[in-house]
């Protein structure tokens, strides 16, 4: 059930000299305001596109997508600017215009030879994407680099670095789709809408919930201890037949009526983790996810919002609860984390974070990533779509990423890094 390894490839990247891309177009200059939602994950996010057509090789692909990258920037020309810190203590973006950072590169290999590349593999593919050298933090790194690498078979690979703080993963598809239509001569279907200060706090801030999201757990369990073994990275594929097989052993015992997939699949893998991290029955535990808040704000957020309209929700419970209990007591956890996100609660998060600054706090706790109803896989530059597309690694040691796979898209493969003894633990307990 775990992945097929690309251990065996050594990939050989020449890197040519980093240059900028700017605009097309004169574009607006001076601050622009990030909302509290896009300051709290501010990370690196590295992802690659795989290209192979039958019919046209490689030899145009750096002209061509460079040159759609200049003409996107004028649409979201927040992007071409560069990070820095407000008269308030928090990001911000100088428009400057000086452009998003461009590397071309070539390799001896043959795409094919990357292998299943749903395993998070950080040497190999890390070679795929341009990393600023010597960067200490991201206010020294561009909002995106673009790095494009053309193998020897006459397919190429787009890396892509982007700073969560600019896009939340919605927000990041819609720009690379309109990046690869304006590369086709299309106009945008959806042109960026620029505006953050929809989501500012309110004057006065009005903190109207708990947010355990920010809760400092002591780690009792001494997890951080394993982390100092060899990382290991898996990914475990669920397909249709042993999703239903999940639901219904969340539901034997009457306690849950229904549950969505997310919501089986979260619960199930977030008790495997407790027990494959060997937690202490009276360790307190935290499970964090993304709400889409899109949908939920009120009025909705408009069509093209770029930024971060996601929101942090959250389960608590201590491991030995999680642990003694059925399925169906996380599953519950689960879906009462999700019922808690509506406008009231999202407008109290902007405003906590207005008067805290606080940070979520990772200790005990496993963050859960939903990249499965993101359409990646629809990026058309003029090559069709991708044949493989994907992350390079996973953020930080506690996210776990679902990614939908499959023809259908119907399967969830489940991206998980742990420590080398932990992950023994997790591999039999995902075997259902």
């Amino acid at each position: 059930m775990a992945d097929g390894s690309n251990d065996a490839l050594k990939l050989t990247v020449k890197q040519g000299e980093p240059t900028l891309v700017p605009p097309a177009e004169e574009t607006k200059k001076g601050l622009y305001f990030l909302s509290n939602l896009d300051q709290n994950i501010a990370v690196i996010v590295r992802t690659i596109y795989c290209f192979k057509s039958d019919v046209k090789g490689n030899e145009d692909a750096v002209e061509v997508i460079k040159n759609a990258l200049s003409k996107i920037l004028v649409h979201y020309y927040p992007i071409a600017g560069r990070l820095t810190i407000s008269s308030k203590g928090k990001l911000i973006v100088d428009c400057t215009g000086e452009g998003a950072v461009f590397v071309e590169a070539e390799t001896d290999c043959e795409i094919a030879e990357l292998g299943d590349i749903t395993k998070p593999d950080p040497v190999t593919l890390g070679k795929l994407v341009y990393e600023i050298p010597g960067a200490q933090n991201i206010l020294q790194m561009p909002p995106v680099t673009a790095q494009v690498t053309k193998f020897k078979c006459g397919g190429f690979v787009l890396g892509l670095c982007t700073n969560h703080c600019m896009f939340d993963g919605i927000g990041a598809m819609e720009f690379v789709n309109s990046w690869g239509a304006t590369a086709r001569g299309l106009a945008l279907d959806v042109p960026p809408f620029l505006d953050r200060s929809i989501l500012k706090a309110r004057i006065p801030p009005k903190i109207e919930f708990p947010h355990h999201e920010f809760d400092d757990i002591e780690d009792v369990s001494n997890t951080s201890k394993l982390y100092e073994e060899e990382m290991l990275y898996r990914s475990f594929c669920f397909d249709p037949e042993k999703l239903d097989q999940l639901k219904e052993k969340a539901m034997e015992d009457g306690v849950i009526a229904k549950c969505t997939t997310f919501q089986v699949l979260s619960a199930f893998v977030w008790r495997a983790r407790c027990q494959a991290l060997k937690m202490v029955p009276d360790q307190q535990i935290k499970l964090l996810f993304a709400a889409d808040g899109r949908s939920r704000f009120e009025p909705p957020i408009p069509e093209g919002y770029f930024g971060n309209a996601i929101v942090l929700t959250n389960s608590l419970c201590t491991a030995g609860e999680i642990m003694e209990n059925q399925l169906s007591f996380a599953v519950r956890l689960v879906q009462e984390a999700v019922k808690m996100v509506d406008d009231s609660y999202m407008r109290s998060a902007i405003d906590y974070f207005e008067v805290t600054r606080a940070r979520p706090s990772l200790t005990a706790t496993l963050l859960i990533t939903t990249w499965s109803r993101l359409s990646f896989h629809t990026t058309d530059f003029g090559w069709g779509v991708p044949i493989l597309s994907g992350p390079v690694a996973l953020p930080e040691k506690e996210v776990i990423l679902f990614l939908s796979h499959g023809i259908e898209r119907k399967n969830i493969n489940v991206l998980v890094g742990l420590p080398a003894s932990s992950m023994k633990i997790f591999e039999e307990l995902m075997q259902i």
